[in-house]
């Protein structure tokens, strides 16, 4: 984001307005990502994105397509704000005497945002996960029943996210919220370290001037260009975090117990190209959500807001 100053309340207003409008967006391409990612060798139902919302459309509706979006926009706008309010933080931090950070120092920014985010990151990925595969599994095993073993587990219901939650907490205390804690911090914090060095000194270019800021369209293409590099760079952690997150599964399908296992197992059995699963999804997904990010923080979304509250009297 640009380094002007603004107070923390109107930056984590930025940040949750534009998680609100970017989820809604691009949701449906979120969805058709994880489970593209999700689906192995052997228990294959789609072969494309348009395939797979394609599908989801006529086996759930149209709403079919925004499973998990209740929870994913209930917990976008603190993980946004936590995440664009502590880049912000660390830059001003490590800025000597508000001179331009060095690309060292932008990249122990974005590290530092991408580290505080997932505590917020890591139980929304998880829930939203659950329930936007339940679909996949659900349609595996009235499409492919042969993926089904006999006496496996009977029919996929539909969870909320309030049950899912209570099972975790029930059966894994707060740990089962935080299941694939480790692959979360290995694909956000990298990407925070690509994202928003990249984004700064695209911005950068298209300043009017050495003081002034860049035009709108500036900032939001230097976010769609950052945010899908990033997102193609992190793409096979990805993949990783969302197969080690589910935990609902067709009987032909591998299960994991960590990282190591997981890249062993998918390598084996699906080659490294499995990596790249819904690789063009997420990247589809992040370039105009974070284009959007900074779009709003351009128009100082949250500073307007903060101007119309009423204010308390001394």
């Amino acid at each position: 984001m640009a380094d002007k100053q603004i107070s923390l309340p109107a930056k984590l207003i930025n940040g949750g307005v534009a998680g609100l409008i970017g989820v809604t967006c691009v949701f449906p391409i979120d969805l058709a990502k994880t489970r593209l990612q999700n689906q192995q060798n052997g228990s294959r139902l789609y072969t494309s994105m348009s395939d797979c919302l394609i599908k989801t459309i006529r086996s759930e509706g149209y709403f079919g397509m925004y499973r998990g979006a209740a929870v994913n926009l209930t917990l976008v706008t603190p993980e946004k704000a936590i995440k664009l309010a502590a880049n912000d933080f660390f830059r001003y931090h490590l800025s000597k005497d508000g001179q331009k950070l060095t690309l060292l120092r932008e990249m122990l920014a974005g590290c530092g945002a991408g580290t505080c985010q997932v505590i917020v990151t890591t139980p929304m990925e998880m829930l939203k996960i659950q329930l936007q595969d339940a679909g996949r599994i659900a349609a595996q095993r009235k499409l492919m029943p042969q993926s089904v073993a006999p006496g496996g587990p009977v029919e996929v219901k539909s969870p909320t996210a309030m049950q899912l939650t209570r099972q975790l907490l029930k059966e894994k205390g707060i740990a089962g919220l935080y299941k694939g804690l480790g692959a979360t911090l290995l694909r956000d914090v990298p990407f925070s370290i690509i994202y928003f060095p990249l984004f700064a000194n695209l911005n950068n270019l298209g300043k009017r001037g050495a003081d002034g800021p860049a035009p709108f369209y500036v900032s939001f293409l230097s976010g769609c260009i950052a945010g899908s590099t990033a997102a193609v760079a992190v793409n096979p952690v990805d993949v990783i975090k969302t197969r080690l997150q589910s935990l609902t599964r067709g009987s032909q399908e591998d299960t994991y117990s960590g990282v190591t296992d997981c890249i062993r197992k998918i390598l084996r059995h699906e080659g490294p190209t499995a990596f790249l699963k819904g690789a063009y999804c997420r990247a589809l997904v992040i370039a105009p959500l974070f284009g959007i990010v900074q779009v709003v923080y351009f128009l100082g979304v949250g500073e307007y807001i903060l101007s119309y509250l009423p204010k308390r009297n001394n």
